[in-house]
């Protein structure tokens, strides 16, 4: 057996600086007095969140100085690539702003709990090391740490039934959906002999999937279709956002998400099958037609936001349709807008529930407007992009997915494209009838909101400014997803629509094989990639 190199440590380091973080969390806990603010462990779990961000930079360096880094470590399990490095990035982002909204709001909600931060730097382990994990078993693993953990803290409203009620609905579901997804590696396992994703690639180049691998494929996109929320595997999603705390809805609704649609694009895209498009264009469209049509019914914003993670799974799912370098690139950008906004909505939401969480239904929402105008103004930045109003990271996050599904010049993606524009449509209404409610209806709640805590001021600043940032220069960010989607094509290798190598339009490539993304967005919105 090959020892273990210094550089595989490089490789895992964001993993190991957020469990050590999390460690001295857990072991600091225990020494503070009973009924003592946790703040100071919610800042130290912070200041972990922005030492994995600062680790994965390191990674990015050494790669530059290395560029063998980006091939598979221990022992093949592990593969840092820009693919990787992107949701490395993104990940320990969306638990840093949860952990900011979380120091506001378990004060006041009189949560005395300090493992609960902990929990949090310990899922974000298991969600980037499932974004690196080129391995079935390492992702199944990961994929646990990650759900252990948000299902402890979907219940941490001890005293609340509803809370109590979600994690067990949770951790059931969870559970049966996991078995899904291990029961799929066992059989892929029983087809080409390997848990190695590169390894499955090989083989199923030389031997075409028979009824067994494709069984085994649709068994991971059951297990992984329940993680992101997606339909027919969407049920439990409405009662656990309900019940859970809203900043945890705010972190299992982004980083759980994101690093299973991660996985979803390097197994589906690892295989030659063309039998898996059928099933994710279902998926799609019934995600999107469900989310949408269910949210207008509802008069809980948190039920509502359920509802409309449901229909964004739905639109991320058309760009997976795409079969091609330039949808896994709007996929990879698509995560990261629809992190932002969630996150800043479910944000505004924990701020303005106060305590018990008693103001969370629509009409709560009467006036606040006249009652707390910036708060109200930044909700509404976030709504209108989960409707996909132009200068938001909604719009041109909508905008790379639909493109991206018309490049492929296939019938059944026009459909499927006109089925999510119809469906964007209909989302507009429940959205702006929460902006009408804000700013055009009589106040039900005498009192304004409590002033928001420096910390939550800074959580919400920083959504906001990423979510215009997102829509109006995206560049860097489109550029960044660009890489990581060139490394995971280059990875496997194959077209999963045809054995053949990744195809895209000629007009879509810079010289040095780049995506030249201002051949599909808008050109006033984003500079011309330079061409070496």
């Amino acid at each position: 057996m090959n020892p273990v190199q210094t550089v595989d440590y490089i490789r895992i380091l964001p993993e190991l600086v957020l469990t050590a973080f999390g460690i001295i969390v857990m072991m600091t806990d225990p020494l503070l007095k009973p009924g003592a603010s946790r703040k100071g462990l919610g800042l130290i779990s912070l200041v972990g969140a922005g030492s994995a961000i600062a680790a994965t930079f390191c990674q990015i360096a050494w790669m530059h100085r290395d560029p063998s880094f980006a091939d598979p470590g221990w022992f093949g399990m592990v593969r840092m690539d820009n693919f990787a490095i992107f949701f490395h990035l993104l990940i320990p982002a969306i638990s840093a702003i949860c952990i900011l909204a979380s120091l506001e709001y378990l004060d006041t909600q009189n949560i005395r709990s300090g493992e609960y931060y902990a929990l949090i730097l310990f899922g974000t382990v298991g969600m980037v090391l499932m974004s690196s994990a080129v391995e079935l078993v390492l992702i199944f693993i990961a994929l646990e740490i990650s759900s252990i953990a948000t299902y402890v803290l979907a219940g941490y409203r001890r005293r609340n039934a509803g809370s109590s009620e979600s994690s067990i609905k949770y951790f059931l579901l969870g559970s049966f959906a996991t078995a899904f997804f291990l029961y799929g590696v066992a059989l892929m396992f029983g087809v080409t002999g390997s848990t190695s994703i590169l390894e499955i690639k090989k083989t199923l180049a030389v031997v075409h999937p028979d009824l067994l691998a494709v069984a085994a494929i649709a068994l991971m996109i059951v297990g992984l279709g329940f993680k992101v929320a997606s339909a027919p595997f969407h049920i439990w999603t409405p009662d656990v956002y309900e019940g859970a705390p809203a900043p945890v809805v705010a972190l299992m609704s982004t980083g759980p998400k994101a690093a299973a649609f991660a996985v979803l694009l390097r197994v589906l895209f690892a295989t030659e099958s063309t039998e898996w498009f059928a099933l994710i264009w279902i998926c799609a469209a019934l995600s999107m037609t469900l989310g949408n049509f269910g949210a207008l019914l509802q008069n809980n914003v948190k039920r509502m936001l359920a509802y409309s993670s449901i229909a964004h799974a739905g639109y991320l799912l058309v760009a997976f349709t795409a079969r091609n370098d330039i949808g896994i690139s709007a996929a990879i950008f698509y995560t990261a807008a629809y992190a932002v906004m969630n996150v800043g909505a479910f944000a505004v939401v924990s701020h303005f529930a106060a305590g018990g969480e008693r103001y969370v239904s629509i009409d709560d929402y009467s006036g606040l407007g006249r009652r707390s105008p910036l708060l109200a103004f930044t909700f509404t930045i976030f709504m209108l992009s989960l409707i996909g109003i132009p200068a938001t990271a909604g719009f041109l996050a909508k905008y790379y997915v639909f493109s991206a599904a018309l490049s492929a010049h296939s019938q059944s993606l026009v459909w499927l494209t006109v089925i999510g524009l119809v469906n964007s449509a209909v989302a507009s209404y429940y959205y702006l009838r929460l902006i009408v409610v804000m700013y055009m209806r009589e106040p039900v709640i005498a009192e304004a909101p409590a002033p928001a805590s420096a910390a939550m001021r800074l959580a919400l600043v920083l959504t906001a400014i990423a979510t215009i940032y997102l829509g109006v220069i995206p560049g860097k960010v489109v550029d960044s997803a660009d890489r990581g989607a060139k490394n995971l094509s280059e990875s496997t290798g194959t077209n999963a629509s045809s054995g053949t190598p990744v195809q895209v339009l000629e007009s879509s490539r810079t010289a040095d094989g780049r995506i030249n993304v201002t051949a599909i967005l808008p050109g006033n919105l984003l500079p011309a990639t330079p061409a070496k």
